[in-house]
């Protein structure tokens, strides 16, 4: 699907990810009605023709193509001429395996005068890390290195990773740091797509994740588990070393404390941070060999797991 109204995605692609704003209403409003929902049932089984559409839902030709004309349109459905023993027939295909409706507006970007910055970190630009079995790295197209075998986390094609995993340790990545003169951060927010590691995939399998930046431990959140039961939204179709995707979490250090997915984890501030300018922010994300759940760590970037996205991290400064 082409680009329009913050609507991402290809034609024939598997996934197509759109704003719910009035833009998109063209897509949005192929739900709102139970023909269309039926027709994207039965496609959603095999490709039909127009003809056999009308049959199955017990209604005429001429009010079927209306219908399949509307969800051509926004992308939903596309429609081949074949040639059949009565002249050319029209042919039904769904156009897309999976939509993702996305709520929320996304932070704007650094502009001059603004008070806030944002920026995206891959996950493989970690600078540092320690990890142990079971431990890799996988591109958006194959394995870097040997599954395993921690060594290739030093590899220079590590920072092509849009998924790794590890049974224990950490991995580490530097924020920049914008900040000139006086300027202090006010809110410092962190958002990731991240589970447990366990071998294949159990999701029933908690780990404790430890948070700190710049050596400040903000806090720790129990993951329940490893998640493989089904594929994930953006997990490529080669993929299939068990875990699929992870869950989406926020991490915010505020004047009033720090918020995992906005419930207070710790009463870490700002202030106590240590953030100077010129030096970068360092974020450290860990298992460590005490945690009572010692279940691994799996990140998850752009191109795979159920959210296409990196390390996402917006500074907020006065």
């Amino acid at each position: 699907m082409e680009k329009s109204g913050d609507r991402t995605g290809r034609r024939g692609s598997d996934n197509m990810e759109i704003r719910v704003q009035t833009a998109n209403m063209d897509v949005l409003e192929c739900f709102a009605s139970e023909t269309r929902v039926k027709i994207i049932e039965l496609l959603g089984r095999r490709p039909m023709n127009i003809r056999e559409l009308a049959e199955a839902l017990g209604i005429s030709s001429a009010i079927v193509t209306k219908h399949v004309q509307k969800m051509e349109d926004a992308g939903i459905v596309r429609t081949e001429s074949v040639s059949g023993t009565r002249g050319r027939r029209k042919v039904c295909h769904l156009d897309c395996d999976t939509i993702t409706l996305k709520l929320k507006v996304p932070e704007s970007p650094q502009i001059p005068g603004s008070n806030r910055y944002s920026v995206s970190i891959p996950i493989g630009q970690y600078s540092d890390y320690r990890v142990k079995p079971t431990c890799g790295l996988a591109s958006e197209t194959a394995i870097i290195g040997i599954v395993d075998d921690p060594r290739y986390f030093a590899s220079p094609e590590r920072t092509e990773a849009k998924h790794i995993w590890f049974a224990g340790g950490y991995v580490q990545y530097r924020i920049p740091n914008y900040l000139v003169g006086r300027q202090q951060v006010r809110e410092l927010t962190i958002s990731l797509e991240i589970c447990s590691e366990a071998p294949e995939y159990n999701e029933h399998w908690p780990s404790d994740i430890s948070f700190f930046l710049n050596g400040v431990a903000l806090g720790t959140w129990t993951c329940p588990g490893d998640f493989g039961g089904r594929r994930g939204v953006y997990t490529p179709a080669w993929w299939n070393l068990g875990t699929q995707f992870g869950l989406l979490k926020t991490i915010s250090v505020r004047r009033e404390g720090t918020f995992l997915d906005g419930v207070r984890i710790s009463d870490v501030t700002p202030a106590d941070l240590g953030i100077v300018v010129g030096r970068d922010i360092v974020l450290r994300i860990e298992n460590g060999e005490s945690a009572v759940h010692a279940g691994g760590i799996s990140l998850f970037g752009r191109k795979f797991g159920n959210y296409d996205q990196d390390i996402e991290v917006t500074v907020v400064y006065e």
